[in-house]
């Protein structure tokens, strides 16, 4: 694919490439080896301005095109995103800094809401019902909004604007993405596989930038909705300011926020199978990832096991460039991450949990100036330490003991966050007990990250949430369309005479 040079990422209007106006840039990251890869135009007001202009008049066509139509168009994204599967994925890994088998599951994750999407004919289906009374009749409409735009995290560069992006096209929406401006590049590559299959010029843009950009998408009076991924702060920041715009359409905003998630462990649960989810869970992709798992809640007489299990586990984890075949976990995003997990660590240990792993001071060899960190394993942590309330995002695994179930669900319940939870355990009445109980939106039993497909919707509870509608499935159809009612008769069945009493059903 040809994109912009890899010296200078620009925006993508109206069809096009288009170079920053502003001239404020941002470095680019290689996170494996440390170098400046590339640098990413910052846009300006005036530049996401014009990124509204060009969706907005391409919007009524796109509304008004059948939804055939643009199931077909997404039909040919599908197909082209099979055909570079690879390239995305190498793309992920060059600037993120995730394996390349785990990059490759992120692009076929946001690739099947790209096929769930093309099902929109069928997905924009409403309810009729005849007659309810006085020959009228009774039927919904959902339409598109207009303008709508996406602001996605660094960790899922492709994932998260394909769960975005493919629901507001489908849906008749016209769409602006502002990806994060650490991992720019696949935004790009998306944009220009959209025109490849058909799409046409101005129902996808890319505008490139940091908070100047938020904030002139939030503010503009033509935007009609904000889908948000990434922390609770910017989260709670984009659905205030939404809630603040006025006018005849107030802002519609999704904002996914942070996460704390636990996995319990049951005295009665197969051992071997949960240190292999929590290692895979937690360390995979360097624990950048809101579905993470941070903390391990060992129950009873397990947790004296269960630490003897993890230890050698996570000494023996392999990390290296994300590129090597048998790297099991690469670098962290940037050096500034990096610096910010290290001190997580070095606030836990202070405040007197056990570490039992500790991370910090590797080297990779023939990548000495990689943003690494080996992973980090904690005992004996404590729901007033700062390493258990705030979300780490990073390689580090923390331990609480609890004597019971009824404990456990009570720790999680009393945390601000409620984003994802697992179970493990081989007793059925325990796992529906815990899975109606615990105040989380996503939980697994006995699987460690409980993602759901693409034909459900994922969120969380609490203040890993703000908004009423989770992203994606059916609850991403009704965020980017608006609901209308229809009540129709013909003439010859109206009764002559002024009504004045409120209708109903006869």
């Amino acid at each position: 694919m040809n994109t912009l040079s890899p010296q200078r990422i620009g925006h993508y209007i109206n069809g096009s490439t288009v170079a920053s106006a502003s001239g404020r840039c941002q470095d680019v990251f290689n996170p494996a080896t440390g170098a400046v890869s590339a640098q990413v135009a910052l846009a300006d007001a005036a530049q996401v301005d014009q990124a509204v202009a060009a969706a907005s008049a391409a919007a009524p066509a796109w509304g008004e095109t059948a939804p055939l139509k643009r199931a077909r168009i997404l039909s040919r994204f599908k197909e082209l995103i099979e055909k570079n599967h690879a390239e995305l994925a190498a793309a992920i890994t060059r600037e993120h800094g995730k394996v390349f088998s785990d990059a490759k599951g992120e692009v076929t994750r946001g690739l099947e809401i790209v096929e769930f999407a093309c099902g929109i004919p069928h997905l924009l289906k409403t309810e009729f019902t005849d007659n309810i009374g006085g020959g009228i009749d009774n039927w919904q409409l959902r339409q598109p909004l207009g303008v709508t735009a996406g602001i996605t995290p660094f960790n899922f560069p492709v994932m998260v604007p394909l769960w975005m992006a493919p629901m507001a096209i489908a849906t008749g929406n016209t769409f602006i993405l502002k990806p994060s401006e650490r991992d720019p590049s696949p935004s790009l590559m998306i944009a220009e596989l959209l025109q490849q299959a058909g799409l046409p010029a101005g129902v996808f843009n890319v505008v490139q930038g940091d908070k100047v950009a938020v904030d002139a998408l939030l503010h503009h009076p033509d935007v009609k909705a904000v889908s948000f991924v990434g922390s609770t702060p910017i989260a709670e920041y984009i659905y205030t300011e939404g809630a603040r715009r006025k006018g005849p359409y107030p802002l519609r905003v999704q904002a996914l926020g942070g996460a704390k998630n636990h996995l319990v462990v049951m005295p009665d649960a197969n051992l071997e199978q949960a240190v292999d989810a929590l290692i895979g869970a937690a360390y995979g992709s360097a624990g950048e990832r809101c579905m993470a798992i941070s903390v391990a809640v060992a129950v009873g007489s397990v947790a004296d096991e269960l630490v003897e299990a993890l230890v050698p586990r996570v000494r023996a984890l392999k990390i290296g460039n994300g590129m090597q075949d048998d790297s099991e976990m690469g670098p962290l995003v940037t050096a500034a991450h990096k610096a910010k997990v290290e001190s997580y660590i070095e606030d836990g240990a202070r405040a007197g949990a056990r570490l039992l792993v500790d991370g910090r001071g590797l080297r990779v060899a023939g990548h000495e100036g990689g943003f690494y960190l080996g992973g980090t394993l904690f005992d004996h942590v404590t729901p007033d330490m700062k390493i258990y309330q705030e979300e780490i995002f990073g390689p580090v695994l923390c331990i609480v003991r609890v004597p019971d179930v009824a404990a456990a669900i009570k720790l999680i319940n009393a945390h601000e966050f409620g984003n994802g939870v697992s179970l493990f355990t081989s007793d059925g009445n325990t796992a529906r007990e815990f899975s109606r109980h615990i105040e989380v939106g996503m939980v697994g039993v006995n699987v460690p990250i409980p993602v759901p497909m693409a034909w459900h919707s994922f969120g969380g509870w609490k203040r890993s949430l703000f908004g009423d509608t989770h992203i994606y499935g059916a609850e991403g159809i009704r965020f980017y369309t608006r609901y209308k009612s229809i009540m129709q008769r013909w003439p010859e069945t109206i009764v002559k005479g002024a009504e004045f009493t409120m209708p109903v059903a006869k």
